[in-house]
């Protein structure tokens, strides 16, 4: 295993024809363009990846070598399907391209398992359960010269900083790798993992990697993005290889890029919802687990979510968060022990615990589809939207502290905000 292409840095600017310049040197170092690739890139509620351009320059790589056939199978976890419209936003026109559709409950190739033993050990005894590793069966067919996970290094509320083995074991996983994945994140603590690769979740994925996926020969392409001095996101890093030290180096410079380190904790923030990323509060509430680490106890943040229209992506999770609603990490645990549908659905009882702010500070849902109604039922306080975009408008808003009180977020999915009297590496 080794590291293709490592490059950036924390000023670079990756251009266009750099990111294809690198990327056709990568595939270079493997043999050339092959005839059959099967893509992995994230969806659409990783728009800011910039993994849309980069499955387009792959695209016109291998077009331009006459190639049979180029699959995507973007990696949405529990996600909804994308729509033929997202894929249009996306990935761009790619005609000759062929989409598919990963369903985390069926049509999943079983490799193995990682061992309770494994799991105890890597989470200090907070869980006792083995972890299958399925993932969808188009990555264990044998059918494609190549398969290229396409994705972003950034810090992330289950494992620490997402990306790597994490895009094809989760992203396109089955129910149960999910799951009890998440669980372990969950119960193994948020802060303990968010912004770090030394995690109990990540040392289960490199378990199954180092067990199973392995034999693949499956090529992480793996972007670092930021933000350049005029506000633009431009990459700062981008990251090509098959093995745990190519991720090792990616996540170093995330770590540098995508965190931002505060004196003061913030009693009031504002975070924005792109509503062409965030539909549910299974995704929207990044701007909660991104934020914790920063908010002052009895701090209040204020979410603003136009597109917000669900709890879950997936209709019975949504039917579960409605009926236990976001109270805490010993609630949780309390109902998974008592409900059979949480122990089956340990993902769902992962969130729960994700979204609650455990009573430390208030969140304000600005909401328009989901009602007054909803949003209190699961413990969050309300806000009509467009009171609040009236007084909160992201058009004229610079992300950073304002003179009026309140810190503003354009993108939580894009970084990490913490204390440093919270956060050691």
């Amino acid at each position: 295993m080794s590291t293709d292409i490592a490059h950036g840095g924390q000023n670079t600017v990756i251009t266009t024809e750099e990111k294809r310049n690198l990327l056709h040197k990568a595939l270079q170092k493997r043999g050339g363009i092959p005839k059959r690739i099967l893509v992995v890139p994230p969806d659409m509620t990783r728009l800011h990846s910039n993994a849309g351009e980069l499955t387009r320059i792959l695209y016109e790589l291998w077009d331009s070598a006459n190639g049979e056939c180029f699959d995507i199978l973007p990696a949405i976890g529990t996600h909804a399907p994308m729509t033929p419209a997202q894929i249009a936003e996306m990935y761009g026109e790619l005609p000759k391209a062929r989409y598919h559709v990963h369903n985390w409950r069926s049509g999943l190739h079983h490799f193995g398992e990682v061992p309770s033993e494994f799991v105890h050990q890597v989470s200090g005894g907070k869980v006792d359960y083995p972890i299958p590793v399925s993932v969808n069966h188009r990555l264990g067919e044998g059918y494609y010269d190549l398969i290229l996970s396409v994705g972003q290094v950034i810090p992330h509320e289950v494992v620490g900083i997402a990306n790597g083995f994490k895009n094809i074991l989760i992203g396109t996983g089955g129910m149960e790798t999910i799951n009890k994945s998440h669980f372990l994140g969950a119960v193994d603590g948020m802060e303990r993992l968010m912004g770090r690769t030394d995690t109990s979740v990540r040392k289960v994925l490199n378990y199954a990697h180092e067990h199973y996926l392995k034999q693949l020969g499956i090529v992480y392409v793996m972007s670092v993005m930021g933000v350049d001095v005029d506000g633009a996101r431009v990459m700062r890093g981008l990251y090509v290889g098959d093995d745990t030290e190519t991720f090792e180096r990616a996540a170093e410079l995330s770590r540098t890029v995508n965190l931002t380190f505060l004196d003061a904790p913030l009693t009031k923030a504002v975070v924005y919802l792109d509503p062409r990323e965030f539909k549910s509060t299974w995704l929207g509430n990044k701007a909660i687990y991104r934020t914790r680490m920063a908010m002052a106890d009895n701090g209040t943040l204020i979410i603003i979510a136009p597109g917000l229209r669900e709890f879950g992506e997936d209709a019975e999770i949504d039917r579960l968060i409605r009926k236990y609603g976001y109270r805490g990490t010993k609630t949780t645990l309390n109902a998974v022990a008592e409900n059979a549908e949480l122990q089956e659905n340990l993902s769902a009882a992962a969130h729960l615990i994700h979204g609650s702010t455990e009573g430390r500070f208030k969140v304000i849902y600005a909401t328009g589809c989901l009602t007054q109604t909803e949003i209190e039922s699961v413990g969050y306080e309300w806000a009509p939207v467009d009171e609040v975009l009236a007084k909160y408008n992201p058009e004229t808003l610079v992300d950073g502290f304002h003179d009026d009180g309140f810190f503003y977020i354009s993108e939580p999915g894009q970084g990490l905000w913490a204390l440093r009297s919270r956060f050691s590496p």
